[in-house]
């Protein structure tokens, strides 16, 4: 199948003449969930502003089913109807003084009548839990809740793609659960979702793919569940490995529990444990 979007050797340089990508190569997939892994300053945000055409490369080109990234004002309109980017901070998102307002931004500039645009908006808001707030005051919201009116203004343009740049950033436990349940929805809806991370557990746990960045460059791309082959990259890219790899590793090594693809979380992996019979010559374990 023909990837979704790709870059090739993509290089992007800084007014300042800073490099922020180097020879970027990446395919992401079509419906499937990808998490851009690296250190602050790895240059995830940047390639997600590529791929939502905000930046230009100044070496080598992107593409869109197959098609190079039209850059003039009617490809640029349509390729960003399409792919919709979340930023980290919602206040450089949100332009309006009401919810509502501000979700039907997009739709409106699609040129889409009154009664498709107060649709979409309300279907938006309610994907994203806030059904009840569409005449709340923007200023009025927390930070998790303007981060999820972001996401519905994203959705209400109906994208096949959906950028978010470090989307739990800011967020206190319980809104993170909140945030990675509402994107497995997503996802369940067939959405192509491309978020970029530093927590490593996180995208062991969510993503199907993983791309590894460092100084800019693109360094490996893994389908997670192959992540445990590739350490080397993951220590370029200034990352451990995941704790419920290697809490699997250890217990497999002391015959706790199988060898073979590790669960993608730890309170999977003690779920495993549980499940082992116990052998009476070690005792009971207790967890």
């Amino acid at each position: 199948m023909t990837p979704l979007i790709e870059l090739e050797a993509v290089e992007h340089a800084f007014a300042d003449g800073s490099p922020g990508l180097r020879g970027c190569t990446l395919s992401l997939g079509r419906g499937r969930r990808h998490a851009l892994l690296g250190a602050n300053g790895a240059g995830k945000t940047t390639l997600l502003l590529h791929l939502n055409a905000l930046l230009r490369p100044t070496v080598g080109r992107l593409r869109w089913h197959g098609n190079e990234y039209d850059y003039s004002r009617s490809g640029l309109a349509s390729l960003r109807s399409r792919v919709g980017l979340v930023f980290q901070n919602p206040d450089r998102q949100l332009i309006s003084a009401l919810v509502e307002e501000d979700v039907a931004f997009g739709p409106l500039n699609l040129g889409l009548d009154d009664a498709t645009v107060r649709t979409r908006a309300a279907d938006a808001l309610d994907a994203v839990g806030l059904a009840g707030f569409a005449r709340r005051p923007v200023h009025h919201l927390s930070f998790g809740q303007k981060k999820r009116v972001c996401i519905a203004g994203v959705l209400a343009m109906q994208p096949e793609v959906l950028l978010l740049d470090e989307p739990m950033a800011g967020l206190d436990s319980p809104m993170q659960m909140e945030l990675e349940t509402l994107l497995d929805r997503l996802a369940a809806r067939g959405v192509t979702i491309v978020l970029s991370t530093h927590d490593v557990d996180f995208a062991y746990r969510w993503a199907d793919d993983i791309h590894m960045m460092a100084a800019g460059l693109c360094i490996a791309s893994v389908p997670t569940q192959e992540l445990a082959s590739r350490q080397e990259a993951l220590r370029a890219a200034g990352q451990r490995l995941p704790l419920a790899l290697a809490l699997h590793a250890e217990l497999a090594k002391r015959g706790l529990l199988p060898a073979g693809a590790a669960p993608r979380s730890v309170e999977a992996v003690l779920t495993a444990l549980r499940a082992q019979p116990v052998d009476e010559h070690q005792g009971e374990i207790l967890i």
